[in-house]
């Protein structure tokens, strides 16, 4: 017994109701009966809806990873693209995308986070004006057939057997990562070609994919060829590490992003922040997060302080970024990066400051570092 959907073979998990056998380890995406395997999505991509326009031109290290990943994928082979955070990953897989398409074939990008998806779809909007770009993801399920479909990883349950090119993005950061109803359903979506993106991969990553004898790609720099943030730490004790975070905030002249472990901590620097900044807080648990993003992104309030919600994928121009605790048992070095990666990722903000602020030495913190480095000299 296998399921069709999650892969799964362990027998504790079948049961056998009224209708037949289900599979209990992924009923909470949708009640599916063993023998509904042959079920297909059904997307048809009418129109060519492959011609793309990008805002600038690719550079010469894009160019290269952009055509190899295209040969490989044209090869029948899966592709790993290894991209530092602020390299335009997104741009280097658009030639690939627009190949797809003009095969009349299915694309899809899957993502970890609903913000990042939201914001994708804006952007690949704005590349690829005829095709129909939709987002999959909370409150976005009422049109789920398009040319290009941007969606959370968690709704590819919705598309069985359909996509001859599946892009996912970040597959070592939460939900996928070590989430193994997660991998089946990226599998069992996909029929043909899959490109693997990320700026952090873990060495579980790394080996699973070199097993599977994938095209690995990989790029250091940024297109706007400045080196990435490496930054700054100050190890101290609490009282100290707030009247630093004070200082800081009231010297900056650019917006402010303050990334925090926990939401009480969030809560309470926007206390004490607040006397002196007009600054807000965006946790899971905010409800308007959306709005509070977008108001930040177009400098309607000068200081947001968040959770890891926003540690990846959220592009905001000319931000200074400071972690707090960033020795707190809640990060890791990719989030770490992934955090400091928010510093300079545009051409007209190329560079900006990030700040770690921790109250104890920690090698996680000082590994972070250490690549930051170690890539700007790669």
């Amino acid at each position: 017994m296998k399921c069709p959907r999650c892969l799964n073979q362990d027998k504790t998990y079948f049961y056998k109701g009224s209708k037949g056998w289900l599979c209990r380890r992924c009923i909470q995406f949708k009640r599916q009966l063993l023998e509904e395997d042959k079920t297909v999505a059904n997307i048809e991509v009418g129109q060519d809806s492959s011609e793309y326009t990008l805002k600038y031109p690719l550079t010469n290290a894009q160019l290269v990873i952009s055509h190899q990943c295209l040969a490989s994928l044209k090869q029948k082979r899966d592709v790993f693209i290894d991209a530092v955070c602020g390299a335009g990953k997104t741009e280097l897989v658009i030639e690939s995308i627009s190949y797809y398409l003009k095969q009349r074939k299915c694309v899809a990008l899957a993502i970890a986070r609903r913000q990042v998806v939201l914001d994708l779809k804006r952007r690949l909007e704005n590349i690829f004006l005829n095709a129909k770009v939709i987002a999959v993801c909370q409150d976005y399920t009422e049109d789920l057939v398009g040319d290009l479909i941007i969606c959370t990883t968690h709704q590819l349950y919705r598309y069985p057997k359909t996509f001859d090119l599946l892009i996912l993005d970040e597959p070592d950061a939460f939900p996928y990562k070590g989430n193994e109803v997660l991998a089946g359903i990226v599998q069992t979506s996909c029929k043909g070609e899959m490109i693997f993106l990320t700026a952090t991969p873990d060495d579980y990553l790394t080996e699973r994919l070199r097993l599977k004898n994938i095209t690995h790609l990989k790029l250091n720099r940024r297109p706007h060829n400045h080196d990435l943030p490496v930054p700054r730490l100050i190890v101290s004790p609490t009282i100290l590490l707030l009247l630093f975070l004070i200082d800081w905030v009231v010297k900056r002249e650019s917006s402010i992003l303050i990334f925090t472990p926990t939401i009480r901590i969030s809560k309470y620097l926007y206390v004490l922040l607040s006397c002196i900044v007009r600054v807000k807080v965006c946790t899971s648990k905010t409800v308007n997060k959306d709005e509070i993003i977008e108001d930040f992104r177009n400098k309607k309030f000068r200081c947001l302080i968040a959770t890891t919600i926003l540690e990846r994928g959220v592009t905001i121009e000319g931000i200074d970024v400071c972690v707090f605790y960033a020795n707190h048992g809640v990060f890791d070095v990719a989030s770490l990066i992934q955090m400091s990666g928010r510093v300079g990722r545009s051409f007209k903000y190329p560079t900006g400051d990030c700040l770690f602020l921790s109250n104890a030495k920690s090698s996680i913190v000082n590994e972070c570092i250490h690549v930051c480095k170690e890539a700007n000299h790669g």
